[in-house]
């Protein structure tokens, strides 16, 4: 998710990304090995009674709320926010350094934010947005919130910080939203099913710490770029002609904690093209980027080609597609009826294009967007939209 008025676009071609990685020109970061992990997992500080709290509809919008700054869309307070929004991931908590693990969040600072409110009334407009039914999430990461829990000791001080995160405001869960190079894998670590890479390994065990802490209400989305999961069927972590080691690199995050998790919202945004089940490459501005991206989810595909190695099917239940709410959010924004082609060919086979799922899903969740702040600047056409498809 960027900030800036004009999201610069983070993800290239897969073959763009192999030549630039084979000619030196593509950095990727290194994570530490074997050592930087530990079999005990963090421990919660107390025990906690089971979160409660409405259950999300059949259906449902998911939102990212820009709280600790401002762009060009605007600041909108909390409270301002349309009751069209379902879940509402607060942008961003960032560490403290790449891999310290330690999670800080703060609203907008009044010389950026001249309206932003007061953290007792932000506390009052969480609390209130969950009487309406609303679940309100902390979003980790974003492109400038590089978390790498290269460590035993940063996976603790993650599960920590954000639980007390948590705790001060009264949240009712946690978005991943790791970017750039917070997740890549080793060379060795060949098999999503059981990852060996320690960034992998103890982003699990912490999200497992904080689902346990707080119990089955505990709400769990992600928000993973196409580069980390889609492209996983041509390209999983390093490989020959020094691929990008993070191709596919969310594949075991999602695999591990498929059972924790709410909701997976990919963004379908800022993507080079990917190869969909067809074997060919699709591009944003479509409605069947959208088709094929999230066909893949749901239908299940080998990683690396591998039918030994499928990452299997999610349920429609989990699934919402990523979308950007304006053309200034950024590259990939498709209008409102390439919006509703899109669900119209994945909820019932109709109005399909060049591309033809392997299903019909008329349980799929909704739609994700960036963001709530760009909707409102937008005159909520986004939102709106999604009111009239599903009433």
């Amino acid at each position: 998710m960027a900030r800036s008025r004009t999201p610069r676009p983070r993800l290239r071609t897969a073959v763009a990304v192999l030549a630039l990685a084979a000619s030196g020109t593509l950095a990727a970061q290194s994570p530490a090995g074997a050592s930087g992990t530990s079999d005990t997992p963090a421990a919660p500080a107390a025990p906690r009674a089971p979160r409660a709290g409405a259950v999300l509809g059949a259906h449902v919008l998911v939102g990212y709320l820009h709280t600790s700054f401002a762009n060009g869309s605007g600041y909108t307070r909390l409270a301002d926010t349309p009751d069209s929004w379902d879940v509402i991931d607060l942008a961003f908590g960032e560490p403290t350094s790449p891999t310290s693990g330690d999670i800080r969040f703060s609203l907008c600072p009044k010389t950026e934010c001249p309206n932003v409110e007061t953290k007792d009334e932000f506390k009052a407009a969480v609390k209130a947005k969950q009487a309406q039914g609303k679940k309100v999430l902390i979003s980790i990461g974003g492109q400038n919130g590089q978390v790498q829990l290269t460590t035993a000791q940063a996976r603790d001080k993650f599960v920590s910080s954000v639980s007390a995160i948590i705790d001060e405001y009264g949240l009712d869960g946690l978005d991943i939203d790791f970017e750039g190079h917070s997740l890549s894998l080793n060379a060795n670590d060949t098999d999503f099913r059981k990852p060996t890479t320690p960034v992998v390994v103890n982003l699990i065990s912490a999200v497992k710490t904080l689902k346990a802490r707080y119990g089955p209400g505990f709400t769990l989305t992600m928000a993973p770029e196409t580069f980390f999961v889609q492209l996983g069927y041509q390209h999983y972590g390093p490989g020959q002609w020094g691929a990008d080691p993070r191709a596919g690199a969310y594949l075991p995050v999602i695999h591990a904690l498929r059972d924790d998790l709410t909701l997976l919202h990919v963004q379908d945004y800022n993507s080079g093209p990917i190869m969909g089940l067809d074997n060919q490459y699709h591009q944003m501005g479509g409605a069947d980027f959208h088709i094929a991206m999230t066909d893949m989810l749901l239908t299940g595909f080998p990683v690396k080609g591998n039918p030994a190695h499928t990452f299997p099917p999610l349920p429609p239940e989990k699934i919402a597609i990523g979308m950007p709410a304006s053309p200034h959010a950024g590259n990939g924004h498709v209008p409102p009826s390439e919006v509703n082609k899109a669900l119209d060919c994945l909820t019932k086979n109709t109005n399909c294009g060049t591309y033809k799922p392997h299903g019909r899903w008329p349980a799929l969740r909704g739609l994700m967007t960036w963001s709530i702040n760009w909707d409102r600047f937008n005159n909520g056409e986004f939102s709106k939209n999604f009111d009239r498809y599903f009433g």
